[in-house]
């Protein structure tokens, strides 16, 4: 079923116009390939926050599918906010005032306890705003289905927290067609952070058993009500798939892999030259942050890089660490005159920046002006002795004043202690389980070291001071992205890498990790090495991710050069282009299914 010409569809999500997570990165790079499927009939719902409406929306009077709607709903006290989203697409939104549905959540709560059998506890803010917000969007699309039955509708939910509204449409048996994603479950979360073999106990899981030990269970209720009560059900990935199987007790109709807004270059040394400039800048904090105890050979070293939420098993920044251990010990060994430089980017709880990082960083900046002043006079005076038919001598360019003040800077640029590990100082400095382990593998950034480790716990953007550049221009400016996650239900991270041509490692327990075993059978000459987390112990593991570590060292820059550019050459099978098709046979079944739902009950 391809004809959408009078259908409207309706994309429901908590990161509308707010950034949170990965799911605002999912809504927000699909929204032109959903706008140009479906024109001004596509529409996103998501709660109205003043903080980043003023940035992200732009209100408009409504049209004709959600304006007499909303003039209704607004003479009921209901307040909504209709306009369009400020992204590429330019979609258009339905913000809604949560304030407006409070004064009726404790018979909200009631209803939902009758109707949906789920029980609902005293002081949950978040579960209260789910159930008001479920509330107020079921209201809103019930009524615009009211005002156009001519008219198929679609409402696409995303997350047990805009999945609220679910329950109340099935209860009403409205004609509206209905898919519901879930992009990792609640209680798949929790259970991962204490289970290092999830996996392995997954199919014999007390469901409300451990959603209640960990006081979750209302909400992992909603979460399979939402899952029962949709017409079509998926899941970003495979590996959710089976998890929801188990856990929701429904498998996925269809999987939606997440995908990304590519952009392509007209020749291919375009995003080579965008990965040399991205470099440079890193080698300015390098330069700062280590050169003052000790140097070495920028064009011998290797950036690698991991960042994710601060899930210190979840995303593998254990086996990260510990890789970083075996590959220290093996490139000292080879005397190897490889130096391997790898960050670590999980946000945690600071006070400030360290004070001798940001000394350092300002120490060379002031020789970088230095520098650049003493440029301009040398310049000067060549230019001066030029002119009058001579040949400069080297010490007619440079005056013994300006050696001195060069000599001082480099002197204050001096010290004794080790580059620190970590950028700032920690609230948890003692128990902080990322600078334990480094410390426990003496990864502490001495001269004779190889891997030098520089743990950021804030995501990099264009104000720190310590890098100056975005968060994207840093991925492009690293050689290899090491994510070998234990869970993780897609893997935005490797995919970004995977669209700017740099190199990854991911899993098979992740999403895009099995996404790509299975769509690509030689991903590893192409750039994406997939360590095998499934079939394999947790000591296995780590013997795959450290040799491919070190084979990736092993690699001169030509070589890295070539597997950049395979790399980068997979960029269109992330495309939403492309995998934006699975959300339409999302959508397209729904329609079908409801039609076959209202059929049956007709007669």
């Amino acid at each position: 079923m391809n004809d959408t010409q009078d259908d409207i569809l309706f994309e429901v999500a908590w990161e509308v116009c707010h950034k949170v997570g990965g799911i605002y990165t999912v809504v927000r790079s699909k929204a032109p390939t959903m706008v140009e499927r479906w024109g001004d009939r596509y529409c996103l719902i998501g709660p109205y926050r003043t903080e980043t409406a003023g940035l992200e929306f732009e209100p408009l009077e409504p049209g004709p599918i959600v304006g007499p709607t909303l003039a209704a709903l607004g003479e009921r006290g209901l307040k909504y906010h209709f306009g369009r989203w400020l992204i590429a697409g330019n979609p258009k939104v339905v913000l809604v005032e949560m304030g407006s549905g409070y004064p009726q959540l404790e018979e909200l709560k009631y209803l939902f306890w009758k109707d949906a059998n789920v029980p609902l506890p005293e002081g949950d803010a978040e579960t209260n705003d789910a159930i008001v917000f479920g509330h107020l969007v079921a209201t809103l699309l019930i009524d615009v289905q009211k005002r156009h039955p001519q008219r198929r509708i679609v409402a696409h939910f995303h997350e047990w927290m805009a999945g609220a509204a679910l329950p109340v449409l099935h209860k009403m048996q409205t004609p509206i067609a209905t898919v519901f994603t879930t992009h990792a479950t609640l209680l798949g979360r929790y259970l991962c952070t204490t289970w290092p073999d999830f996996y392995e106990r997954l199919p014999w899981i007390d469901v409300d058993r451990e959603s209640g030990i960990r006081q979750i269970y209302h909400r992992y209720c909603i979460e399979r009500a939402a899952a029962h009560g949709c017409d079509v059900f998926t899941t970003v990935s495979d590996v959710t798939g089976r998890e929801s199987e188990h856990l929701l007790k429904r498998k996925p109709d269809v999987v939606v892999p997440n995908g990304l807004q590519v952009e392509k270059f007209a020749a291919l040394h375009e995003f080579q030259n965008l990965h040399a400039a991205s470099k440079t800048r890193i080698h300015q904090f390098v330069r700062g942050h280590f050169f003052g105890a000790y140097t070495f050979d920028l064009d011998q070293t290797v950036y690698m890089f991991l960042a994710g939420r601060y899930e210190y098993q979840n995303k593998g920044i254990d086996l990260f660490i510990e890789s970083l251990h075996r590959l220290n010990g093996h490139l000292k060994h080879a005397k190897s005159e490889k130096t391997v430089v790898a960050f670590i980017i999980a946000p945690a709880a600071v006070t400030s920046i360290n004070v001798d990082v940001l000394h350092s960083a300002a120490m060379l900046d002031e020789l970088r002006k230095l520098c650049e002043t003493v440029t301009g006079h040398i310049g000067e005076r060549m230019f001066d002795i030029a002119a009058t038919g001579t040949v400069p001598k080297m010490d007619e360019l440079i005056t013994s004043l300006e050696i001195v003040r060069l000599k001082r800077m480099l002197y204050s640029r001096k010290k004794n202690a080790l580059p620190p590990i970590v950028t700032h100082n920690m609230v948890h400095d003692d128990n902080d389980l990322i600078l334990r382990h480094l410390r426990h593998r003496r990864l502490f950034n001495a001269p004779d070291d190889r891997v030098k480790v520089v743990y950021h716990p804030e995501f990099i953007n264009a104000t720190s001071p310590l890098f100056g550049m975005d968060y994207e221009d840093f991925v492009r400016g690293c050689h290899l992205g090491v994510f070998p996650s234990y869970y993780e239900p897609w893997g935005y991270t490797p995919a970004e890498c995977t669209v700017m041509g740099i190199p990854s490692v991911t899993t098979n327990l992740s999403g895009f990790g099995s996404f790509i075993t299975s769509e690509v059978p030689d991903h590893t000459r192409r750039g994406i090495y997939v360590v095998d987390r499934r079939n394999k112990n947790t000591g296995k593991s780590l013997d795959e991710l450290s040799q491919i570590l070190i084979e990736f060292c092993v690699m001169n820059s030509r070589e890295r050069i070539k597997l950049r550019n395979r790399t980068e050459r997979l960029s269109e099978l992330l495309d939403w282009a492309h995998l934006g098709k699975a959300y339409h046979r999302a959508h397209d079944l729904a329609l079908e299914w409801s039609a076959g739902r209202s059929a049956f009950k007709a007669e």
